[in-house]
């Protein structure tokens, strides 16, 4: 795509969150995942809804457009993104993949301006049972020891061995690639999420229970388990929500299934403009 440009803001810490800007359109936000940025994730997705839409793609402080900064808790990052979209004056789309699903139902939970929300795959870690947890663990320990020998795009495969299914693996080297000089943020953004005592939202009925948008939940009909069970838990939450598989699907979607994907986003954020 080359009809882009850009959106920055910035934070009551002084950090600039910059965001890819494609289309024209309803706004639409998409959060990014833990592994790559906003362009890195969502590009290929984006590339169906520009002619309808206009897609807002910002980084996590430390990616793509964004500033750097230590400060790369949870809320932080959440508090960013409500900055964000608040910034761009009008009603929103929220979505998001993978942790950055988990952010798009804080910011929901916190901002006005959410209009509706579409996370794809949120993760909530309070439903692991004993075998994910230690899933994880092995997944982030791997990907710890690799980064410290400097084989960074070798960690990034290491730790979406966890989120990941084989075929989806095989189909990721060029993202892995690309996504590698963000290991260092990605394994200080799980030092201090693990470092915190408050929930996430995806975690928190009471915080779930407070959005008042409608959600659609998506997820792939061939993911793993855990992340059906993250789906159910949310939509037994939060008041206006249901539930939507990606045919053929797994926890790569935004890689692998873009249009798939796009066109069910496109629905969705179609229909609840619709007057009642």
């Amino acid at each position: 795509m080359t009809d882009h440009r850009t959106h920055y803001v910035t934070t009551s810490d002084g950090v600039t969150i910059g965001g890819t800007v494609h289309g024209h359109g309803p706004a639409l936000v998409f959060l990014q995942g833990l592994i790559g940025d906003g362009d890195l994730d969502w590009t290929r997705v984006v590339e169906h809804l520009a002619d309808r839409f206009t897609c807002h793609l910002p980084s996590m402080r430390g990616r793509g457009l964004s500033g750097d900064s230590p400060n790369l808790g949870t809320g932080r990052v959440a508090t960013d993104y409500v900055t964000y979209v608040e910034s761009i004056g009008e009603p929103v789309g929220l979505t998001g993949w993978s942790g950055g699903a988990t952010q798009a139902l804080a910011v929901a939970a916190h901002s006005d301006v959410v209009a509706a929300v579409a996370p794809f795959e949120p993760v909530a870690a309070s439903t692991f049972n004993e075998q994910t947890r230690g899933i994880v663990g092995a997944a982030l320990g791997g990907t710890g020891q690799l980064a410290a020998e400097g084989r960074l795009a070798e960690a990034v495969r290491a730790f979406a061995g966890f989120p990941f299914t084989e075929q989806e693996l095989a189909a990721a080297d060029d993202y892995f690639e690309d996504a590698a000089r963000y290991v260092p943020t990605l394994l200080n953004h799980f030092q201090q999420m693990f470092a915190e005592e408050a929930p996430q939202v995806a975690d928190d009925p009471e915080a779930l229970g407070s959005i008042g948008v409608p959600v659609l939940v998506l997820t792939g009909s061939d993911t793993k388990a855990l992340f059906t069970t993250s789906a159910q838990h949310v939509v037994g939450h939060v008041p206006d929500a249901r539930i939507q598989q990606i045919p053929g699907a797994g926890h790569a979607a935004p890689l692998t299934h873009p249009e798939a994907l796009a066109g069910a986003l496109a629905d969705f954020f179609t229909s609840v403009r619709q007057p009642a």
